[in-house]
């Protein structure tokens, strides 16, 4: 008993010190994380480009330069867009102010209490003292913390792309062992499988999310709608919450823009059935058993990753602790572990 007490004392006490170290060390391993993950879609992209009649007689270290150039591209377009798109959004919610009060004393008037004394100094309290620019600052340094972050992801993508060729023979190497080498290789190559096919179908959904959103936002002549989609593409990155909570911003615009109760209600009504298609149709069909995970497990390490990391937390849960289920089912001891968090009992 003794002994059982010493070694849950000692499982503790690592849990918290690994807890510690990954908190205090997020400005380090964040962007190394994001880089590896980066790698695993970027290969598998440079793997399918072999299908394309002239790009795939192009040898593989080109193909994978291109995807990276690519890559590259498309996140100096996508971080500009984004800056852009919030200072616009930043302009226009003053001249929304006369749309939420109108909208703020339709609703006083339906439950009633217009004429209650009390109802100026609630509005007072309230639309008045919206200030902008305390929401704005803060969100522009978090901006230039992001394209920061994003210029070492493709940085270290860059450097991991360049060594990955020679990666399995330097770690046969360091190991000493050959057969240890090719044991560790090929839980490497399951990770980079599942991880790789998990990511890439992931993306490829939540980019048809995106197009979805867009369009049903665009009939409506809702502003930023590209913005909106776009946002609402990477919160799909987080399961279960991340689309419910992407709804909610277009359709608070929306409700500022339009003033109307009812534009505001058809609007999160095409987007709410959007997602219930792609996450209910589309997407279990599409990903088939690269998502084997217990529902409950996704739910706790959404939990746990988010209070280390925020949001980047959030996206990174699922393959990382994927990744984590793989090498607890190489272990005997901890196998039984595996299998318990897995969505089917197969590892």
């Amino acid at each position: 008993m003794n002994v059982q007490l010493r070694d849950f004392t000692y499982f503790v006490a690592v849990s918290i010190m690994i807890g510690w170290l990954l908190h205090i060390g997020k400005p380090v391993l964040l962007p190394v994380l994001i880089a590896m993950i980066v790698v695993y879609v970027l290969s598998a992209a440079a793997q399918r480009m072999q299908s394309i009649p002239i790009l795939g007689r192009l040898p593989g270290f080109a193909r994978r330069a291109l995807v990276l150039f690519l890559f590259a591209i498309g996140m100096l377009l996508l971080f500009s867009h984004i800056v852009d798109s919030f200072t616009k959004v930043a302009q226009a919610l003053p001249k929304y102010e006369s749309n939420l009060e109108g909208l703020v004393t339709q609703s006083a008037r339906i439950m009633g209490i217009e004429n209650e004394p009390t109802w100026e100094t609630i509005r007072q309290s309230t639309i008045d003292r919206l200030n902008v620019q305390q929401i704005v600052t803060p969100v522009l340094y978090s901006l230039q913390g992001l394209g920061g972050m994003l210029f070492l992801v493709v940085l270290y993508a860059s450097f991991s792309m360049a060594e990955r060729a020679r990666m399995p023979a330097k770690l046969t190497q360091a190991l000493g062992d050959q057969d240890r080498g090719a044991r560790t290789l090929d839980l490497l190559r399951r990770i980079n499988t599942r991880v790789g096919e998990y990511l890439s179908v992931k993306t490829v959904v939540n980019v048809i999310l995106a197009g979805l959103s867009y369009g049903v936002m665009l009939p409506f002549g809702l502003e930023f709608a590209l913005f909106w989609a776009i946002l609402i593409g990477f919160l799909n990155y987080i399961p279960y919450i991340g689309s419910m909570v992407a709804v909610i911003f277009p359709v608070l615009l929306g409700l500022a823009q339009f003033g109307d109760l009812g534009t505001a209600a058809l609007l999160a009504l095409g987007l709410t059935a959007a997602q219930m298609f792609v996450a209910g149709v589309l997407e279990p069909r599409m990903m088939g058993r690269a998502f084997n995970l217990s529902p409950f497990v996704v739910l706790f390490a959404l939990a746990f990753w988010s209070a280390l990391w925020g949001i980047p937390g959030a996206v990174l849960a699922v393959p990382l602790t994927a990744s984590l289920i793989i090498v607890l089912g190489e272990i005997n001891a901890t196998r039984p572990i595996a299998i318990m968090l897995s969505a089917s009992g197969r590892i």
